[in-house]
């Protein structure tokens, strides 16, 4: 079992900045491909960015492409997303999520992914 705790939400006006943090336990962390998803009121969970279980490469979703930096801190067990240039379609809760299997590549579909963290809302105003 892998546990995952987001945290670093919040409400924040058009144009700023969050970074999300993502702080995992259990097994261990670094042989895991991870993956930041969001899901907006009345809307599906929608893939935001994924980061393989070394750190070398990365995926995001387009809408974010440029605006987003995904990173992790093997040592610390703990994955962040860095977003800037916020937009009010950007609010949503988002949600941390490890692979279902160790070693495999980072995908951007939400069925690759076993283990899910609570979600930490991102609100932002315009």
């Amino acid at each position: 079992q892998v546990q995952l705790v987001e945290s670093g939400g919040g409400l924040v006006q058009a144009g700023g900045s969050l970074r999300l943090s993502c702080a995992a336990s259990g097994r261990t962390f670094s042989n895991y491909a991870m993956a930041w998803f969001r899901q907006a009121p009345g809307k599906e969970r929608e893939f935001v960015a994924s980061i393989s279980w070394g750190g070398g490469n990365k995926y995001y979703e387009d809408s974010v492409t440029g605006r987003a930096s995904i990173s992790r801190d093997n040592a610390k067990n703990t994955m962040f997303l860095q977003m800037n240039s916020l937009k009010p379609e950007d609010t949503a809760v988002y949600y941390c999520a490890a692979s279902s299997k160790t070693y495999y590549p980072p995908t951007n579909a939400a069925s690759g992914y076993a283990y899910w963290g609570q979600g930490t809302q991102v609100t932002v105003s315009s």
